[in-house]
């Protein structure tokens, strides 16, 4: 028979005591996480990503210490085709501006990993961690070394003849794993630390649903829209070269090539994507507050319409000033708050069940 922590107050407190410590890991993970998403939207519009030409996963976590070891990175460089289409005769100077953005973004990805596994050991040792979720963390374990390898291929993909950028295709299969691990992580450190459901009249959870499908599709979008470079063309808005729909929304044969490959089609389909998600937003925050809520649900629908309304301001903001690296930047920083509050609303707004034993989590000795 299951135990019930209200029969036993030392062990309730003990086990409200490990819930809050393994819920603020995870959020402090997550956190770290969205940092490195941002970190790589600036890498990739400032060209930093292809200025290592090396992937030394345990030698790469020191920067050269040397003249000579800068002057082997710069040689190996200087072999690729973005050096000698765009950045030729930079000098070492200019070398060493865009590397030290690509050695932090991938530092910082080292030290999530060490973020994670240091606590997870520790909390699982104590016993902390209840045994449903070690599973599921260590599969997040596993995505998050994945994504490791997976941006040294995305990276190698800008070593091709003529290429100065990295592959789309690459980029958006980067870009998706970090947000899964994301929300995985955030999902996961908000049921630890509020494992009940509150009492939501008339939860707007199906609406929500729909906005984070919406959601996750504009942010595809936007993956393929940055890797194209689709931003900086058709600065204009809400028309395209003085159409709704521009004329070379079909160019390319066969059709479906159009909705990866064609600037034009891709940096539509965004903008397409992006208000219909804003207005679904506005209407579910609308409908969800008409009825009395739980105060945290009631709170993170009134974040989301603050954000939705920022993000789709700077999304407008960007494409009219042609994607400066300041302003995009700022925009992929929204996209993964405009996530975030989907997620923490659709979290508050899951439906209260009814009491349930709970495993007891004791004190560790």
């Amino acid at each position: 028979m299951p135990f019930d922590i209200r029969d036993f107050p030392a062990g309730a407190e003990a086990a409200a005591r490990n819930r809050r410590q393994v819920g603020g890991w995870l959020l402090t993970v997550a956190f770290m996480v969205s940092v490195m998403v941002v970190l790589g939207g600036a890498t990739r519009l400032t060209g930093s990503g292809l200025s290592i030409m090396e992937w030394a996963p345990i030698s790469g976590v020191l920067p050269p210490l040397t003249d000579a070891e800068w002057q082997r990175l710069f040689h190996l460089y200087e072999r690729i085709p973005q050096y000698a289409l765009l950045h030729e005769g930079f000098g070492l100077d200019g070398f060493k501006r865009i590397f030290w953005l690509e050695w932090t973004h991938r530092l910082w990805g080292r030290l999530i990993g060490l973020v994670f596994l240091g606590p997870f050991v520790w909390f699982w040792a104590r016993g902390a961690i209840e045994p449903r979720l070690r599973p599921r963390l260590v599969l997040l374990f596993v995505l998050g070394g994945l994504q490791g390898a997976i941006g040294w291929f995305m990276v190698a993909s800008g070593f091709f003849p003529d290429s100065t950028a990295v592959s789309p295709y690459r980029l958006v299969v980067h870009l998706t794993l970090a947000l899964v691990l994301y929300v995985a992580l955030l999902w996961t450190g908000l049921s630890v630390l509020r494992p009940d459901a509150e009492s939501a009249p008339a939860a707007p959870v199906r609406l929500l649903r729909a906005v984070l499908l919406l959601l996750s599709l504009t942010i595809v979008a936007g993956g393929f829209t940055a890797g194209l470079h689709a931003g900086k063309i058709y600065n204009t808005f809400p028309l395209m070269d003085g159409r709704l729909v521009p004329a070379a929304y079909a160019d390319l044969h066969p059709f479906l090539r159009n909705l990866t490959d064609n600037v034009a089609a891709v940096q539509f389909d965004h903008r397409l994507l992006a208000t219909t998600t804003a207005i679904l937003a506005a209407v579910t925050v609308i409908l969800g507050l008409h009825r009395r809520q739980p105060p945290t649900l009631r709170n993170a629908l009134a974040a989301l319409a603050v954000v939705v309304c920022m993000q789709y301001s700077l999304g407008v903001a960007t494409l009219l000033q042609a994607a400066p690296p300041g302003l995009a930047t700022a925009h992929q920083a929204g996209a993964v708050l405009l996530l975030t509050a989907v997620i923490v609303s659709l979290h508050a707004a899951r439906r209260a069940t009814s009491p349930r034993s709970l495993q007891l989590v004791p004190e560790p000795t």
